[in-house]
């Protein structure tokens, strides 16, 4: 009773209001997901590996099911010219950290152990906070979508929609927070960055349901983009510092259990 009373607000309410709560819900998985490294009460370094080998994986396969596939299906639906867009949009989102990586080195004044986990630790925050906004747009595109009844396009898709990201988004939030407690930040702190990396899918589905019509065109390029930052972090930092472990072959089974994991919930979940 309880539920159907909620369920016939939530469609009465208008599409930005849609968005908002569907973006919040997927921030709060976000939240439960970084909440994970309270369950550690100290940090041993082949546990935390495993786990750096496991956020590489969820990233890497959410870089191609969550970003980089639906970016080519945008495009085409826009009939763009899907390789460039995504090729363009990919390698400036990974040219992006390459740059800010050597401009991080060339300002600092010693390259010391400190500033080299601090400088991880700012990348990977980085890449998942740039991963989270195209999938809050595009969550705020579904309900906008709807609204303006664009073929295929339902409040029930919609909430389907929100729900898969929502579950993808658990992995992601432990994907910040555990590697950030890896790197000796307090189990506080790496929730709240872990947390914090998910806060801003609420604000941009607000903002893709609110410019739906103008933004649609954007988001291919802004999915890839996403993608390139994300894969060019787990190559040029996840992968490696998991591999420093002396069990390289079991840190990268447990690379390939994040990428199955994460495959399985964007295949699944649609």
């Amino acid at each position: 009773m309880v539920i159907d009373i909620l369920l016939t607000w939530f469609l009465h309410i208008s599409p930005v209001c849609q968005a908002l709560i569907a973006g919040i819900f997927t921030w709060s998985v976000t939240l439960f997901g970084a909440a994970i490294v309270f369950f550690f009460k100290k940090v041993n370094k082949s546990i935390m590996d495993a786990l750096l080998g496991f956020s590489a994986g969820v990233m890497v396969a959410a870089s191609f099911w969550s970003l980089l596939n639906p970016a080519i299906d945008m495009a085409n639906e826009l009939n763009m010219k899907s390789w460039l867009v995504v090729f363009i949009g990919f390698f400036t989102g990974g040219l992006l950290l390459f740059l800010g990586d050597k401009f991080y080195t060339l300002f600092s004044k010693k390259k010391t152990i400190k500033t080299d986990k601090k400088k991880r630790c700012m990348m990977l925050i980085f890449s998942i906070v740039l991963h989270n906004i195209p999938e809050g747009l595009v969550v705020g595109f579904a309900f906008g979508a709807a609204a303006y009844g664009f073929s295929g396009s339902t409040i029930a898709s919609a909430i389907t929609l929100a729900v898969g990201i929502g579950l993808q988004n658990f992995p992601e939030g432990s994907a910040v927070s555990l590697p950030l407690r890896r790197e000796g930040v307090s189990r506080g702190k790496a929730f709240f960055y872990g947390q914090l990396s998910g806060i801003v899918e609420p604000i941009a589905a607000v903002i893709g349901a609110i410019l739906v019509l103008k933004i649609q065109v954007l988001l291919p390029f802004m999915l890839s983009f996403a993608a390139g930052a994300m894969i060019y972090v787990v190559v040029e930092e996840l992968i490696p510092e998991s591999q420093s472990n002396t069990r390289k072959d079991l840190m990268a089974l447990f690379t390939l259990i994040g990428f199955s994991v994460m495959m399985i919930l964007d295949v699944a979940l649609g």
